[in-house]
């Protein structure tokens, strides 16, 4: 499957348009990874458990969208954009968001 932010393929024409696809995850945060992440904040510095985090929910987001675009029969991706955003009781929760445009591409 070809995943792509733009919505052209280069090189390649668009066949059919299967319509808009998408995927979602939201993963809690433990209580340890916001406290750590709390003093990391405080001294300064990344915090690898919330880009672990994030990482690991932008996986399963276009992981889902791509297994939609397959149902529909589709073999590519396009306009792809990915979302973040935090939810929950005061943002304890990630979530992403991943959309796009399934197509044939020949």
């Amino acid at each position: 499957m070809l995943i792509t932010t733009t919505n052209t393929v280069e090189g390649r024409t668009i066949k059919d348009y299967k319509g808009m696809v998408n995927g979602e995850a939201i993963l809690g945060a433990n209580v340890f990874k916001d406290f750590f992440a709390g003093i990391r904040d405080i001294v300064g510095g990344r915090s690898g458990a919330y880009e672990g985090e994030l990482q690991r929910a932008r996986e399963i987001a276009i992981q889902e969208m791509t297994e939609y675009a397959q149902r529909l029969g589709a073999n590519a991706i396009i306009g792809v954009d990915v979302d973040y955003e935090t939810v929950g009781d005061k943002g304890s929760m990630l979530m992403v968001a991943a959309s796009g445009t399934a197509v044939i591409i020949e």
